[in-house]
């Protein structure tokens, strides 16, 4: 089966799970996507389809075709790349797939599960991802940081190397706001000084206690405490 016959075979599966009044609600909430590339699938529905066709052939041929036309095929392309179980294989696909992430939604579902045995070596791969000059790889990094380095790995210095992204981009602050609002849930005391210090710019210092004080994570007496720290 051809790549071009593959695509159509794709588009046509995502279609028979459209739902016009998700697509209307969700495309609001991606200001940066044309709406006319929304289709309209519950994430359920394509995490389903992505078990699934995960196990075809057509699945590695799908994965070849970049860029995609439709937003949930970019999703389903990222569900993919998260099936993959060699470290290496993983990352060589999310390098050919980053460029092509344009939106925080289909950036902030991806989770690589396989790097959870390799974080020694994936904080470098990080680290790269932050220095990108693109927003939704830079978003991307931060994301990882968060997801995977603030239990038991957690280190000053990733809260560090956050602060320090300078970006004028909205995805970018508002992602390193939700950064240190997760960090100060899970390591309170060591990313205090980063407010107290005024160490991050005032938009992202305000936004992350809103963050902090909207999170069901962070204790009353904290919320209260934190909202005398917000910059007027």
């Amino acid at each position: 089966m051809d790549k071009e016959q593959v695509v159509q075979n794709v588009q046509a599966q995502l279609f028979l799970m459209q739902d016009l009044k998700y697509r209307d609600f969700h495309s609001s909430l991606m200001p940066t996507i044309d709406k006319k590339k929304v289709i309209g699938v519950r994430t359920p529905q394509l995490r389903q389809f992505a078990k699934s066709f995960g196990k075809t052939e057509e699945a590695q041929i799908f994965m070849q075709v970049l860029p995609h036309r439709y937003y949930e095929e970019n999703n389903l392309h990222s569900l993919l790349i998260q099936q993959i179980r060699d470290y290496d294989q993983c990352l060589k696909e999310m390098e050919r797939f980053l460029p092509h992430i344009d939106n925080w939604a289909t950036c902030d579902m991806l989770s690589l599960n396989v790097v959870k045995k390799h974080l020694d070596q994936f904080i470098e791969v990080v680290y790269g991802w932050m220095q990108s000059d693109r927003t939704y790889t830079i978003r991307l990094g931060i994301g990882m940081l968060m997801r995977y380095y603030l239990d038991d790995r957690f280190q000053e210095e990733y809260a560090e190397s956050v602060a320090k992204v300078q970006s004028q981009e909205y995805y970018v602050n508002m992602m390193r706001a939700w950064y240190f609002a997760t960090a100060l849930a899970k390591q309170y005391d060591k990313i205090l000084p980063f407010l107290l210090e005024k160490r991050l710019d005032v938009w992202t210092h305000n936004k992350t206690i809103q963050k902090a004080v909207e999170s069901y994570r962070i204790t009353p007496k904290q919320k209260t405490y934190l909202k005398t720290l917000k910059i007027k």
